[in-house]
């Protein structure tokens, strides 16, 4: 029996508090936390509607760690499950030490000034973590986070050696705007804007963005056109996997999305650098977030699927060998459920998962500060297939791994 506070109102903790309700014999008791109470107060009212479950809501800045630690001791939770910004994780980090409660979080920090984002600021917490018998799991939605499982569990149960993944992410939904993100839209330009990279031979390779892109042929979607990107879980994998020659992100852009970024990057409204307007300084990349569709807005009338998944090349029992693992999730399915788009839920879902497995599984409570693909990848890939995010797999089928 354990009380959870989730701090975060968007798309992904929407889905985080469904899916938390649905699962009441674990969470007891569910406060939702953001800067905008009224919007934890609709998601509270859809879940009563929906689950006949009460969660209590509260207003909180989580940038300020005074606020925060004001706010765990009221409610007293027995973990924090962090779907705020990257930027505000170690405000978060540094409450829940301060109060001595667990933390999940599904994005690595990322400083608000820097288009960059890294696992260092995060990792460098594992002492104080440690020494305080808390844990806290970084990264725990789809990607990173459930890809990170998948090659864990490939590892352990497919391979002596593996020695090329590339994870595959193809959002084939359509949400009818013109041009929207899927999640938070100075998250989501910040990170495809940015050059990409990928682990080769030891070392990391940097490429123009979106430089190589080839199409990728999705279980029960087809071929789709697909771009090398920097995503944060190759940092922890290719640590945690060192036989692993080469490792790389792909994920799918449809040329009207590809077209109006370019154009918004050519006039400049994905600058992170603030300008003057009419004597006050605002940041381009902001004012854009703020004129675009949420993504919580997105989910009633969207269709299509969505498939993430790990392709991997290796060596068993002497053997080539190869091992595909994915998910495909209906947006369609994912309103009716949650009121959500299936990004949101694909995040949100692991989440929940992660956090249930920190409170119950023995396994999975560990004092420091772990990645995913660190803690046994079994009974996570079990509550994947129960709680909505079912898996498959194919073994020794031909994968596209050259360019």
């Amino acid at each position: 029996m354990s009380k959870v506070l989730i701090i975060g109102a968007g798309g992904v903790g929407g889905v985080v508090a469904h899916k938390c309700a649905m699962n009441s014999h674990v969470f007891t008791e569910i406060m939702l936390a953001s800067r905008t109470k009224s919007k934890c107060d609709k998601i509270a009212a859809d879940i009563k509607e929906m689950h006949g479950v009460t969660i209590q809501t509260a207003a909180v800045d989580a940038d300020i760690v005074a606020e925060l630690v004001v706010l765990i001791k009221s409610f007293q939770p027995k973990m924090v499950i962090n779907v705020a910004l990257p930027y505000q994780d170690l405000t978060i980090m540094d409450a829940c030490l301060e109060t001595g409660i667990h933390y999940l979080d599904t994005a690595n920090y990322e400083p608000k000034d820097v288009a960059k984002f890294e696992y260092s600021w995060q990792w460098a917490y594992q002492e104080r973590f440690k020494e305080a018998g808390l844990m806290a799991l970084l990264g725990c939605g789809f990607d990173p986070g459930v890809t990170q499982v998948f090659t864990s569990f490939a590892n352990k149960h497919q391979f002596d050696e593996m020695h090329y993944l590339d994870i595959i992410d193809c959002n084939a939904g359509n949400h009818g705007k013109a041009f929207a993100t899927n999640f938070n839209p100075e998250i989501n330009i910040r990170e495809i804007t940015q050059p990409g990279r990928y682990w080769e031979n030891g070392e990391w390779v940097e490429i123009p963005a979106m430089s190589i892109h080839k199409p990728i042929d999705y279980p029960g979607i087809g071929p789709k056109e697909s771009y090398v990107l920097y995503h944060e879980e190759l940092e922890s994998l290719v640590k945690n996997f060192p036989t692993l020659k080469r490792a790389r992100f792909w994920m799918t852009f449809g040329q009207a999305y590809l077209t109006h970024l370019e154009v918004l990057q050519n006039v400049g409204m994905t600058s992170i650098a603030p300008i003057k307007f009419q004597g006050m300084d605002i940041v381009p990349l902001e004012f854009l977030k703020a004129v675009l569709p949420p993504p919580d807005s997105l989910g009633e009338n969207y269709t299509g699927q969505t498939s993430i998944g790990c392709q991997i090349k290796g060596i068993k029992d002497g053997q080539d060998k190869t091992y595909y693992v994915w998910n495909n999730c209906d947006h369609a399915e994912c309103w009716k459920e949650v009121r959500a788009q299936a990004v949101s839920y694909t995040t949100g879902v692991p989440a929940m998962i992660g956090a249930m497995l920190m409170l119950t599984n023995a396994d999975w409570m560990k004092a420091g500060v772990w990645n995913c693909e660190e803690l046994n990848p079994d009974p996570f890939m079990d509550l994947l297939n129960q709680h909505g995010l079912p898996w498959h797999e194919q073994i020794n089928q031909p994968l596209p791994h050259e360019y």
